[in-house]
């Protein structure tokens, strides 16, 4: 490095305006390509999460689901997605500019996002959808529902148009409402569609189905929290200078948030239950990166921690609220995680968001217009996602069909629908009925 700053400091400023721009530029895409590849690393630990709070009968088909999204989104994103997100547009809502658009590093990191998106869905219809139906509906997703609305803001769509209908430019850095809430707002429609798994909804009554393994989605947590460094830090889309000063906070940022998230749910728990539970703070530290998501350009430290921390409190009323007053079966939370932590993620940027060292929040002296912006482009991504997977869910129903039998149901997914198990051999649990 010491040679590098030698060698510049000899050579012409505009030829080392040149250099330094080119090295910026390799460092930029260097960067770019290690956080997709983080983000790729998500789609382990969705894997693991969804199994994990899940019946073990399931476990095979959790995997392939997930397997089938990294797959299905690298082919269909490259094929269409890309470019009806980042084409060109006249209008600000639709874009295209032909097929097999996007190259490198680039068409990589988006691709990544793709595939999150529709992995969202999956773990909340987990136990007892047909295989076949998910994959159209990942398909769709991938290639048309999530490529469309992204264009919205990461293309300079209409809700960059501050001359318009916008009271001012919506924010949401790396995906709080692009990504996670149309993923939720689909699942929480597909859970619904979908139906209840035998035996959680019986006489008016809510009975737990735990999943059979905590220790599997704990690692599955470990894993997404890693990823997201990528996530949130890689969408700063460059590096060097105040680019990695930028996204070096980004990452810090995001770590505060997660860490406030679980503490919120561990703390909400503990009061509410008696005892701190696991599976709802392994909520609650997603729900604190899904609500930091949006805003983790713009927010400052204590900011994050206090975004993050109510996220972790709302996830748990939500997951209650959604399961017993709305009698919707999302047998993972979701619709709580991603959708509601992430329409709560992209209104607190007009709470006490900034914009460098001005404050663009309500509560901050910023006034009221960046919290009208967030609000429209929160409204915006839940009527998208909610009607368009109504839709596209409603014909699979009438023609397909959405739910295996009830005899597949009670036997498992693997083996009825892929011929394996997870955990083959015999298991044999000994329970002591004095206790």
């Amino acid at each position: 490095m010491s040679l590098f700053l030698t060698l510049l400091q000899d050579t012409p400023a505009t030829e080392a305006a040149k250099v330094l721009e080119q090295v910026n530029g390799d460092m930029g895409m260097l960067w770019m390509l290690i956080a997709g590849i983080l983000v790729f690393l998500m789609q382990a630990g969705f894997t693991l999460v969804e199994s994990g709070m899940t019946r073990s009968k399931n476990a095979v088909n959790i995997a392939m689901k997930n397997l089938l999204d990294i797959c299905v989104g690298s082919i269909t994103f490259w094929l269409v997605g890309y470019s009806l997100m980042y084409g060109d547009t006249s209008n600000g809502w639709f874009f295209w500019s032909g097929l097999f658009q996007g190259e490198g590093a680039d068409l990589f990191f988006q691709t990544m996002f793709a595939a999150t998106t529709a992995t969202i869905v999956s773990g909340a219809i987990a136990g007892r959808t047909k295989y076949s139906t998910y994959i159209i509906f990942s398909l769709v997703m991938t290639a048309i529902i999530y490529p469309i609305s992204g264009g919205w803001e990461w293309n300079g769509g209409w809700l960059n148009d501050t001359e318009g209908i916008m009271p001012a430019e919506f924010i949401d850095f790396a995906g709080s409402s692009i990504v996670h809430s149309v993923g939720g707002w689909a699942a929480l429609v597909a859970a619904f569609m979908v139906g209840p798994r035998i035996g959680k909804f019986v006489n008016g009554k809510v009975f737990e189905i735990p999943g059979h393994n905590q220790i599997l989605a704990t690692l599955g947590v470990f894993i997404l929290w890693f990823g997201w460094f990528g996530f949130n830090g890689g969408s700063q889309l460059a590096w060097g200078g105040t680019d990695a000063t930028a996204a070096s906070n980004v990452v810090l940022i995001t770590n505060l948030a997660a860490a406030a998230g679980g503490l919120g749910a561990l703390i909400t728990t503990w009061i509410w239950y008696g005892k701190p539970n696991l599976a709802q703070t392994l909520n609650g530290t997603l729900a604190g990166l899904v609500s930091i998501t949006a805003g983790c350009g713009n927010m400052t430290s204590g900011g994050a921690v206090l975004a993050g921390l109510i996220g972790g409190i709302l996830v748990v009323f939500s997951i209650e609220f959604i399961e017993k007053k709305l009698k919707i079966d999302d047998a993972i939370g979701a619709a709580s995680v991603h959708g509601v932590a992430g329409a709560w993620g992209t209104l607190v940027i007009g709470l006490w968001g900034v914009d460098g060292d001005t404050a663009i929040g309500l509560f901050n002296g910023g006034g009221a217009a960046q919290l009208g912006a967030q609000a429209i482009g929160v409204l915006a991504y839940a009527a998208w996602a909610v009607g368009l997977s109504f839709i596209v869910l409603a014909i699979l129903k009438a023609t397909m069909g959405l739910r295996v039998s009830e005899q597949v149901e009670l036997d498992g997914l693997d083996i009825s629908e892929h011929g394996s198990i997870a955990y083959p051999g015999k298991r044999v649990r000994e329970i002591d009925e004095d206790k």
